[in-house]
């Protein structure tokens, strides 16, 4: 029972939920290797850490000795997932998920080991099913059961409309287990009706139902919001290594831990260990300094690693100026440019207010100074140093 609790402890690392824990020991004990199934649907063609939580938990599975089936939604994502949204998600068309599906499998195998991974399409039995199969499937469940779901009883309470189409996905993502026998299946905490769905379907079909193991939303670097490209708190795994290594230092002494925890193959015992470290008066800059180099090396190599944190500490410990300064060069005309639309111009800002913003707060330096002017005024001829925060630079000629 020892080996099989130590099992326990690394698949139950930094989940939300597992359900039911007594049918997963009972799976567990038989020994053989279970089939482990999560679904991604293919609505973006590039991944962040927000993402991988999954894919990590799928790992610690394959480490077991388990198999993984790694399901790209490609029929799934043409109906448009409606977990935790307030309004009807525009599907995607075909070209779209097969265009985003072949880059998942790119960067999935970074995490997986292709020797336990299994990638499959749902569109392969979803389009057998055919429109009696679909309607069969539907019959399975009750328009007042749909509406137990939260997001779908809000909308419902706040009479906003809910497409029939999307009552299809919960039965779609639960028939994927049944054609898959899955043993198990993975998600996120807005999944988890959906992956109730699937152990029901199962046993309608007369199979063992999966367990559900559920894994919480990752923060993004503000650390209050989930990680998302949209709200631009994330970190891309096709970042360049210096661009992770420099997030990842970026986020708070508390941060941290959630990341080692949801991120970090490090074994739960060396984390502790690190917490220990810091406790005794270790800096915390150097274990997030582990915590960079570890996910830098995982999708860039050691080398790249290496180099990252070279990197950081010229540009950061020592104030130096990149070598590779992107050159931007601006028609500054007789009047010349006020500095808050060269920052805006040359990229380092989404716009003038943010520029004089970054100025107010002493996040903007000059060829190394800081700069508090805001009025100042860049003329024909000149070619300065810009640098907004820690990361932004640029070379910025007049004409």
């Amino acid at each position: 029972m020892t080996e099989i609790t130590e099992m326990l402890g690394l698949i139950k690392r930094g989940a939300d939920e597992l359900l039911v824990e007594s049918e997963l020991v009972e799976k567990l004990k038989s020994g053989c290797p279970l089939r482990v199934k999560a679904g991604f649907d293919p609505t973006a063609p590039d991944l962040h850490l927000g993402h991988t939580v999954l894919i990590n938990k799928l790992r610690h599975f394959q480490e077991l000795g388990h198999q993984v089936l790694f399901l790209i939604g490609d029929f799934t994502g043409m109906i448009g997932d409606p977990s935790g949204k307030n309004t009807t998600r525009p599907p995607l068309t075909r070209e779209q998920v097969l265009d985003n599906a072949k880059t998942y499998q790119e960067q999935v195998f970074k995490i997986l080991d292709p020797e336990r991974t299994e990638v499959c399409f749902n569109s392969s039995w979803m389009e057998a099913l055919g429109a009696s199969g679909m309607i069969r499937l539907a019959a399975q469940h009750t328009v007042a059961r749909m509406l137990e779901r939260d997001d779908f009883s809000k909308r419902y309470a706040a009479q906003q409309s809910i497409a029939i189409h999307e009552f299809l996905y919960p039965l779609c993502q639960g028939y994927d287990s049944v054609a898959m026998k899955a043993d198990v299946e993975l998600g996120g905490t807005d999944q988890r009706f959906n992956l109730l769905v699937g152990r029901e379907l199962q046993k309608h079909y007369g199979q063992p139902p999966q367990c559900v193991l559920t894994m919480p939303l990752l923060e993004g670097l503000d650390g209050v919001n989930k990680m998302s490209k949209s709200l631009g708190n994330y970190i891309g795994i096709y970042e360049p290594p210096s661009e992770i290594f420099g997030k990842v230092m970026s986020i708070s002494d508390e941060l941290m831990w959630r990341y080692y925890t949801l991120l970090s193959f490090k074994p739960t015992a060396e984390v502790e260990g690190l917490r220990q470290s810091i406790a005794e008066g270790r800096n915390p800059r150097d274990v997030k300094v582990l915590l960079a180099q570890e996910l830098v090396a995982r999708f860039h190599g050691a080398a790249a690693a290496v180099a990252a944190l070279e990197d950081f500490e010229a540009r950061f410990q020592r104030n130096a100026i990149p070598d590779d300064l992107p050159e931007v060069s601006l028609i500054a005309g007789e009047a010349g440019l006020a500095i808050a639309g060269v920052l805006k111009q040359a990229g380092l800002t989404a716009s003038t207010s943010e520029s004089l913003r970054m100025i107010d707060q002493g996040g903007v330096r000059l060829n190394g100074e800081k700069l508090s002017d805001k009025g100042l005024l860049l003329r024909a001829g000149e070619t300065v140093v810009l640098q907004v925060g820690k990361r932004k630079f640029a070379r910025v000629s007049f004409w």
